[in-house]
């Protein structure tokens, strides 16, 4: 008897194999389409364009120079982008799938729309769309952005995204926000949204007489046999609505701000003090939290930020030696120069976008008792009235390798 039971659960278990090997809905990657990059723009009677950026691949598998392309680019009308995958199939031979998907880019056009937050959402309900990944806003329609994007030095598409977004933010001239933060952040209403901002359009004359970090997508002039495509900058969100633009610099400093965000080292400029007709090149790091209070009593709230930040100075063209009172000195010349940037950065948050992209509603919340006093305090209408103090706290490292320079005078003669 135990020998027939004992054969039965054998045979049992041999028969159930196949379905426990999961390999029954198994499609080969031959049979794919690989969508690197999706694309909205605003189409005709409440439907959008939807751009395809597929990624070839057997381009990949050619060594050497290779006559296959390395994507193909295909634009059709929707209804949202869950259907517009079967619709697709009238042209791409292949399945198509969103698994790969790096980047959604969505045209300025489209995203200021009222409606847009209503695509937006057909994103949660696709389980082949990381929310982890990149949404970002170009100044054009998207199917022209990447049919005019041309990468000279990386062929393979999906690898160029990764590239430039990862580098761009480091450098603080994008925003590291994903797009699982454009829900979390719309639907808590009390904060911005911030997305990377990008043009293959450039504006003649570039950004006139401004510094390198105060520059917006397509204004920044670049010469030579190139890729002429920029990110550089931030679209603001509100409500799940774009209402604005945030330069290359203001969104460095809104990622200061933001402790929710990751900051790589910033190479940026400033003044020198001693020869103004100069400028010291600085490079920028976060080692310490940002010390941030609120206080929320009163008739007006108040918020108070310490931001401390390590410096070392890289480049002084006016050939300075710096002792130990002029380090002081260039300190206090330093922190003064960040103190007014702050505080222009948010007086426009309060005035022009009447809510602030610096995560500070996360941590206003521990001052309330319940989540009802948070909801009757209604930060987003509360901030614009706040009082917000800024203080910079600027430490300076180094002055390069070779930290006395030579008398110039000396040097000259």
């Amino acid at each position: 008897m135990k020998i027939k039971l004992y054969l039965f659960r054998f045979l049992f278990l041999i028969s159930m194999l196949p379905i426990l090997s999961g390999c029954w809905d198994q499609i080969n990657i031959d049979k794919r389409a690989y969508v690197v990059a999706i694309g909205l723009d605003k189409g005709e009677n409440n439907n959008i364009k939807i751009t395809y950026l597929i990624s070839n691949p057997e381009f990949s598998k050619q060594e050497g120079p290779s006559s296959e392309p390395s994507h193909d680019i295909i634009t059709i009308p929707a209804n949202d982008i869950i259907s517009a995958k079967n619709t697709a199939n009238a042209i791409v031979a292949k399945d198509i799938t969103y698994s790969m998907t790096n980047v959604m880019i969505v045209s300025e056009e489209l995203a200021k729309d009222p409606d847009f937050i209503r695509y937006m959402y057909d994103v949660s309900k696709d389980r082949e769309i990381k929310r982890n990944k990149t949404l970002i806003i170009t100044k054009e329609d998207v199917s022209t952005f990447l049919k005019e994007n041309k990468p000279k030095l990386e062929l393979r598409i999906h690898k160029y995204f990764e590239f430039i977004l990862e580098n761009a933010n480091n450098a603080g001239l994008i925003p590291s926000f994903k797009i699982h933060n454009y829900f979390s952040i719309t639907e808590s209403d009390a904060g911005l949204y911030l997305a990377p901002y990008a043009t293959t359009q450039i504006e003649k004359g570039g950004g006139g007489t401004v510094t390198e970090d105060e520059l917006l997508a397509g204004q920044l002039t670049a010469d030579g046999d190139t890729n002429h495509t920029q990110f550089l900058g931030s679209a603001v969100f509100k409500e799940g609505k774009m209402i604005g633009t945030l330069n290359g610099e203001e969104t460095r400093l809104s990622n200061i701000l933001n402790e929710t965000l990751e900051m790589g080292e910033i190479y940026t400029t400033y003044t020198d003090p001693f020869h103004p007709k100069y400028k010291i090149t600085a490079r920028i790091m976060k080692r310490e939290k940002n010390d941030v209070k609120f206080n929320i009593q009163g008739s007006t709230p108040t918020i108070d930020v310490t931001i401390p930040l390590y410096m070392d100075i890289l480049s002084v063209h006016s050939m300075e030696t710096f002792d130990n009172g002029k380090i002081d000195q260039l300190r206090i010349h330093i922190e003064g120069e960040l103190q007014k940037k702050f505080d222009k950065l948010i007086k426009r948050t309060q005035e022009e976008f009447k809510a602030e992209p610096f995560g500070w509603s996360l941590n206003a919340r521990k001052k309330f008792w319940t989540s009802i006093d948070y909801e009757e305090f209604d930060w987003m209408k509360s901030y614009p009235n706040m009082k917000v103090n800024v203080k910079v706290d600027v430490f300076i490292g180094t002055f390069g390798e070779q930290s006395k320079l030579p008398d110039f005078n000396k040097v000259r003669d």
